[in-house]
C-alpha cells in the first residue's frame, strides 16, 4: 500500500467531462475514498464493497439513461420465423462478415454502424462461429468452470481463453470455430492503412455485446413498383399545393387529412403496417405480420447501452456510488457506537443518514429531474393542456 504522505502527480488529475480520467473501477474508487477523507482518515470499506457500489450505480444509471441512438438496415431475409431477429448479435455479426447458415449474415457490404476506436485498444476478441457442447471440456477443470454451459454461436472470448480451448481440442481452431472481431480501418490520406479499429458494438471490458435498450422506430422501404418515387401521399400533397397555388381544384387541406386517416386505418385493418415487439432480455425483435416469401428492407432506430468505460465517467454514477459507500461506512461505524477516538472525538454517526438522503436525491434527479434520463431520452415535441 502506498504511503499516506505520497503525493500523486498533478497529471493524474487533469480531466474534463469529455476527456475524462475515470476509466477504471479502481480510479473511481480512489475518488470516492478521497471524498470520504482517505488517506488522512481511515475509511472502513472493503475494495469489493466499493466495486459493488460502483456496479450498482452503473446498473441503475443504464436502466434509465446512458445509451446512444443508432440505426441499422433491416433485411427481412435475416429474420428467423417464430423466433425473431437478435439485434445485439446482429449489430456485430453484420460488421464482421461472419457468414453462418443460422444467422444468414455476411457479404462484402457490411451493415450496421461504423467502428470506433477506444483510447486503450484491448487484445483481439474472438467470436464463436459454432456451438460446442460442455462435454468437450470435461477433460479440463479450468475450462469446465469457465464454459460450464458449453459455447453458443456468437459468444465473445478473449485470446487467452481461445488459446486454452484450441489447445484442448485442436479441431476448434481459430478459422472454423472462432473469428477475430477487429477490422481494418478505411484507408485515408496521411493515415496508416494497417491500423486496426474495434467494433463500437462490443463492450470489451465486460466481454459481451452492447445491449439494445429499445427499438424506437422502423421505416420500411421498397425496391420495386411505382410507389418507390410516386407515392399516394406525395400525389395528394402536390394536389393540395396546386389547389391553393394555381386555382381551386384537386384536394384541399381537409380532404388530404381525411384521405390520410383512411390510409392509416387501411394499413391497420389489412395488416400492411408492421408491428414490432422487442424483448430487451432476450434481445429478440419480432415483427408482425412475420416476413414470409417476400423480401423487403428498412431502417431500425435503436437505443444501445453505452460501454461500461463510458458509463463510469458519468458524474451521477460517481455521486451515487459515493452515496452507497457513505451508507456502507455509516453502517460499519454504527457497530462501534460511541467509541472514542484518540483525539477524544467519536465516530461520525451522521454519515449513514447523509448517504441515505443523497441516494434519494440522486434517484429523484435521474427519474424526475428537469432532464430525466440526463438528455439521453428524446425531448418532448409538443404539450397538450
Amino acid at each position: 500500500m502506498a504511503s499516506a504522505c505520497e503525493i500523486t502527480p498533478l497529471s493524474a488529475f487533469l480531466s474534463t467531462n469529455l476527456n475524462n480520467r475515470m476509466d477504471t473501477y479502481g480510479r473511481l474508487g480512489d475518488r470516492i475514498k478521497r471524498s470520504l477523507g482517505y488517506p488522512l482518515v481511515s475509511v472502513e470499506i472493503h475494495p469489493d464493497q466499493l466495486n459493488e457500489n460502483i456496479q450498482i450505480a452503473c446498473e441503475y444509471f443504464t436502466k434509465f439513461a446512458g445509451y446512444t441512438r443508432e440505426y441499422m438496415i433491416f433485411d427481412s431475409a435475416l429474420y428467423e420465423r417464430d423466433k425473431g431477429i437478435r439485434l445485439d448479435l446482429l449489430y456485430t455479426l453484420a460488421n464482421t462478415d461472419l457468414n453462418t447458415a443460422a444467422r444468414k449474415v455476411g457479404g462484402t457490404n457490411p451493415l450496421g454502424p461504423s467502428s470506433e476506436a477506444y483510447l486503450e485498444t484491448p487484445e483481439v476478441v474472438y467470436i464463436s462461429q459454432t456451438e460446442v457442447l460442455s462435454s468437450v471440456f470435461a477433460g479440463s477443470n479450468a475450462l469446465s468452470a469457465a464454459v460450464e454451459d458449453g459455447i453458443e454461436e456468437g459468444e465473445l472470448f478473449d485470446h487467452t481463453l481461445v488459446s486454452q480451448i484450441t489447445a484442448l481440442d485442436t479441431t476448434l481452431d481459430n478459422i472454423t470455430a472462432f473469428k477475430p472481431s477487429r477490422r481494418k480501418t478505411i484507408p485515408q490520406e496521411g493515415v496508416d492503412g494497417d491500423d486496426t479499429l474495434y467494433q463500437n458494438v462490443f463492450d470489451y471490458d465486460i466481454m459481451d455485446y452492447r445491449k439494445v435498450v429499445e427499438v424506437t422506430d422502423f421505416e420500411q422501404g421498397s425496391s420495386q413498383g411505382i410507389n418507390t418515387l410516386f407515392t399516394i401521399e406525395q400525389t395528394m400533397a402536390q394536389q393540395t399545393y396546386f389547389s391553393y397555388a394555381m386555382g381551386n381544384y384537386g384536394f384541399d387541406l381537409v380532404s388530404w387529412y381525411t384521405m390520410k386517416e383512411w390510409m392509416d386505418t387501411r394499413e391497420k385493418v389489412l395488416g400492411l403496417k408492421k408491428d414490432l415487439v422487442f424483448d430487451p432480455r432476450s434481445q429478440y425483435l419480432k415483427v408482425y405480420p412475420q416476413p414470409k416469401t417476400e423480401r423487403y428492407y428498412g431502417v431500425i432506430a435503436c437505443y444501445l447501452e453505452r460501454p461500461i468505460r463510458d458509463v463510469i465517467k458519468e458524474q451521477w454514477v460517481y455521486e451515487y456510488a459515493q452515496a452507497l459507500s457513505m451508507i456502507t461506512v455509516g453502517r460499519v461505524r454504527g457497530k462501534f457506537g460511541q467509541v472514542s477516538l484518540l483525539g477524544g472525538g467519536a465516530l461520525n454517526s451522521d454519515l449513514l443518514q447523509e448517504g441515505v438522503q443523497k441516494k434519494a436525491d440522486l434517484e429523484a434527479k435521474l427519474l424526475e429531474g428537469a432532464s430525466a434520463g440526463f438528455g439521453d431520452s428524446d425531448p418532448t415535441m409538443f404539450i397538450i393542456g
